[in-house]
């Protein structure tokens, strides 16, 4: 494979993938600022922390106001990885690969993309947005059905899985990170009950989908230690950091000259599975997130440099 197409096709797995894990955010934040008791709302600001789009933000608003922050996120031009831009540059790097892709996982992204250009005016709005986001999240699923049971594995089928993978793994992070550190240190002083802590944590599973596997796999109550293990060491949950780690090895080894890449990854793992969730004190929390995320672009760049052409 050329490592112009092997770029192109990871990198729209990557903005697939962002696409979707935007709207769920946006969608699991509007309905967590309804639910959460007068004078504790998470408010909208956390969002832009968790994307790492404080520059491009502040650069176009001023105040983090619930429709300037939906607006950035879904349609506004000036950011990179709003739902728009994302599914505008899948569409353009699976453009130029139209060949590696099955015909109708073309013809899903091209109307997902559509939806969201069209409909993104009614998005902005409260009454519109639910609509407007769950349309995202379902056209994005049926789209990743659709080249999971159809698309040849073959080398492109792994770079695209590869993008895929890393770009959950850090979304996991960054929702674990900017979350636990607004809304819920170590201690339940913060909170007036249990019940509010919960709520904050709930959110966070939500965000990422994985309320009801939690409830079902844990069976204990939403709390800090158990939802750090499962959403970090969890082999079987999707969306885990593990899972999303041993996806990318996984198809990383089918792929040739594979030694540095993998290398790499097993770094990250032994990291991971060595760290005690139940040791771990806010401060501490942060800083191993901060030492993931650095392992996750350190391995993009091993992968670039292995697979991928220089940029200048």
């Amino acid at each position: 494979m050329l490592s112009r197409v092997a770029e192109t096709i990871y990198w729209a797995g990557r903005y697939m993938e962002r696409a979707e894990n935007t709207a769920r955010l946006v969608r699991v934040n509007s309905h967590l600022v309804l639910d959460s008791p007068k004078g504790i709302s998470p408010g909208w600001e956390p969002l832009i922390w968790i994307t790492g789009l404080e520059q491009e933000y502040f650069q176009t608003y001023k105040e983090t106001t619930e429709r300037n922050v939906v607006k950035f996120l879904i349609s506004d031009p000036h950011n990179p990885s709003s739902i728009l831009s994302t599914l505008v540059n899948a569409r353009e790097n699976c453009r130029t690969i139209r060949e590696i892709l099955p015909r109708t996982a073309w013809e899903k992204l091209n109307e997902l993309y559509l939806f969201a250009r069209e409909e993104a005016q009614s998005g902005l709005t409260k009454k519109g947005r639910d609509d407007y986001l769950d349309g995202i999240i379902t056209g994005s699923q049926q789209l990743n059905g659709l080249l999971a049971t159809i698309m040849y594995r073959d080398e492109g089928w792994h770079f695209l899985r590869i993008g895929r993978s890393l770009e959950r793994a850090d979304m996991t992070t960054r929702i674990l990170d900017v979350r636990s550190t607004d809304l819920l240190p170590d201690a339940d002083e913060l909170f007036e009950s249990r019940s509010l802590e919960s709520v904050q944590w709930i959110g966070i599973l939500k965000s990422l989908s994985a309320y009801s596997i939690y409830r079902r796999k844990i069976q204990v109550r939403v709390s800090r230690v158990p939802i750090l293990e499962f959403l970090f060491h969890d082999t079987l949950f999707p969306r885990a950091f593990a899972h999303c780690i041993s996806s990318v090895e996984e198809s990383v080894g089918m792929l040739p000259h594979n030694a540095v890449p993998l290398k790499s990854l097993r770094r990250l793992e032994v990291k991971l599975r060595r760290k005690n969730m139940d040791a771990l004190k806010q401060d501490e929390l942060h800083q191993f997130i901060d030492e993931l995320q650095l392992s996750i672009l350190r391995f993009h760049g091993v992968l670039a440099k292995q697979y991928f052409l220089p940029h200048q």
